[in-house]
């Protein structure tokens, strides 16, 4: 008796292409992971450790506060803040500590927001041209990825009311503090002005704006975090006292 073979099953071309999308979506998804995860955690360590240099050559290059029989009480402050000019684009001038992302967060602002400065291994935060430097009457704006490229703002949206955000430069500290929170289209340029959303008044009050994108891994719209500020001190007179075991250099 003669047995038939199995009839071998054809392979349709449609099955193949429907494998190779699946391979596709794969491989998808693996690039997002690693970009969105590995490579960020890589590029925070990065942009942390460059901070850290940054932060130990001014430290180290500060003259001491000379000693006398009345030393300066920094309860009473240090006088007006210094302000510094506004330097060239994508030059470092500034490191951001806030307490609330951690303590190890540490982050070199850099003039410009442009992909050369908020997607570099060294800095990471942009400061927008044409606002205010650190201590400055008026809006000192600054702008980071929420996502990726070393997240430098991932978790803006934990911030509570006083909590400290601190601004290291080559001059000195600069301390503010956050104040609330306002969600708006990526258009609004307004939150940037001296007085946010009221171009033609005035300043008299120095202020913080951190920007981001919002929600994660979307920039449907953008989340603004205000902070007001509160007092400064010369490097050569050491950090504020929270801010002072997050500097290994101090």
């Amino acid at each position: 008796m003669r047995t038939s073979k199995p009839a071998r099953q054809r392979v349709s071309i449609l099955g193949v292409f429907a494998e190779l999308l699946i391979t596709a979506g794969v491989l998808v998804i693996l690039f997002l992971g690693w970009q969105l995860y590995w490579n960020d955690a890589v590029m925070a360590a990065s942009q942390s450790r460059a901070a850290e240099a940054i932060s130990r050559d001014w430290i180290a290059q500060a003259s001491p506060e000379p000693t006398t029989d009345a030393p300066v009480d920094p309860a009473a402050g240090y006088g007006d803040p210094v302000v510094a000019g506004a330097p060239r684009n994508n030059t470092p001038f500034a490191v951001l500590y806030v307490p609330r992302f951690g303590e190890t967060y540490q982050r070199t602002i850099a003039e410009g927001t442009g992909t050369n400065v908020l997607n570099s291994p060294d800095s990471g935060i942009g400061h927008y041209p044409g606002t205010q430097m650190p201590g400055e009457v008026g809006n000192f704006a600054i702008a980071s990825h929420r996502s990726a490229n070393g997240g430098g703002m991932h978790l803006i949206n934990e911030l509570q009311l006083g909590d400290a955000i601190y601004v290291q430069t080559a001059d000195g500290y600069y301390t503010y503090r956050f104040r609330d929170f306002e969600y708006v289209a990526p258009s609004a340029g307004e939150v940037l002005a001296p007085v946010p959303h009221q171009p033609d008044a005035t300043a008299v009050d120095r202020i913080i704006t951190l920007t981001t994108c919002n929600p994660l891994l979307s920039t449907e719209e953008r989340i603004i975090a205000y902070g007001v500020f509160e007092s400064w001190q010369p490097i050569s007179a050491g950090p504020p006292a929270e801010l002072a075991a997050m500097l290994p250099a101090a």
